[in-house]
């Protein structure tokens, strides 16, 4: 087994605790994530599809060492919290977009930690 870069350690760790911590309140229909949901037009019963792929993105990240399932994980998380910030600008909901941009941010750190190693 190679050494994994101590910087994409912590990251992909980050990034993977990040996700679980949303797909968790996704599913437990947690009240913030119900408020947002509805402010920016993303119906409940996605809830449920949205915290399998932030969970499959988080497992993706954590089996990184699997280098190509790694880079597909951090990229369908860029990806999926671009379509949230999309979401968010269509919906015209600006005063949180400071969580995907946070969520994003953490993805591409990940994305580009993944791909460089």
């Amino acid at each position: 087994m190679t050494d994994v870069p101590l910087a994409l350690l912590v990251v992909a760790v980050l990034t993977a605790a990040v996700n679980v911590a949303m797909a968790v309140a996704d599913l437990a229909g947690a009240r913030f994530v119900l408020a947002n949901s509805a402010q920016v037009g993303i119906p409940r019963s996605w809830l449920p599809w949205l915290a399998v792929l932030k969970l499959a993105g988080a497992t993706g990240l954590l089996l990184g060492a699997l280098r190509p399932l790694g880079v597909a994980a951090a990229c369908g998380l860029v990806l999926f919290y671009l379509g949230a910030i999309a979401f968010h600008l269509r919906a015209r909901v600006l005063h949180n977009l400071a969580f995907p941009a946070f969520y994003l941010a953490t993805a591409a750190a990940s994305l580009a930690l993944t791909a460089s190693c």
